[in-house]
């Protein structure tokens, strides 16, 4: 086994032992996890694919292995599987153990903030990970403004965001410190933070909250069914 693959079977493992804790009783939202999982490997391994063939980025066969799966290792399918399941357990036990709270967010905020980042990513067009990824924070606020504006205004989810950020600091950095995954310089800012390039905190925050949006989307619609 490759180190990447091993890293993702870590990052899920514990999540994953922990699904049946009474309280949690994570593994009662796995009809909603699934397909939220689905979509983000849909999005972002379609995503990866394009820019790995654009060689923005790539993986180093030393840490991810010699095979490739549409042009990505093992360990990077799993990495869209292992990380969204872990980070929406994580929402699960603040929602479970933590008292929320409604954000007094109004709407046209929300859609000021996504139009910021629309306009950095014209902005930055040139660098094609740093246009993409702020374009991708913009449309998914948008979306979930859409489609759970509950979640967007709930203090639980952001408090787990935040909470979130730990481990992606830890494993982001084992990533890119290596490097298991590299990435051209003259694509991004190339303003890192130690080892982690500033553009990965917006793509993690738009793979998970789209994660979080499929998942309460999901959810939404088998209680009201």
């Amino acid at each position: 086994m490759d180190l990447y693959t091993g890293i993702c079977l870590l990052v899920l493992a514990l999540p994953l032992a922990l699904s049946f804790d009474r309280k949690v009783a994570f593994w009662r939202k796995w009809p909603q996890v699934f397909p939220a999982a689905l979509v983000v490997v849909l999005v972002y391994g379609g995503w990866d694919i394009w820019k790995t063939t654009e060689a923005v980025w790539g993986f180093n066969p030393r840490y991810a292995g010699e095979l490739r799966i549409l042009h990505l290792p093992p360990g990077e399918w799993l990495f869209f599987v292992c990380v969204p399941y872990a980070c929406l357990f994580i929402l699960e036990c603040v929602r479970a153990y933590f008292a929320d709270r409604t954000l007094r967010i109004p709407r046209a905020a929300v859609f000021a903030v996504a139009a910021l980042f629309v306009a950095l990513a014209c902005l930055f067009r040139s660098r094609v990970y740093t246009g993409t990824v702020f374009l991708s924070v913009a449309i998914v606020l948008a979306l979930m403004e859409w489609a759970v504006p509950a979640t967007l205004r709930s203090r639980n989810f952001w408090g787990a965001m935040a909470v979130t950020y730990i481990p992606f600091l830890i494993v982001n950095g084992i990533l890119t410190g290596l490097p298991i995954v590299w990435y051209d310089d003259a694509r991004i800012l190339a303003v890192r933070v130690g080892s982690i390039p500033v553009e990965d905190f917006f793509y993690s925050f738009s793979m998970l909250a789209l994660a979080a949006l499929v998942h309460d989307g999901v959810g939404r619609w088998r209680r009201s069914g």
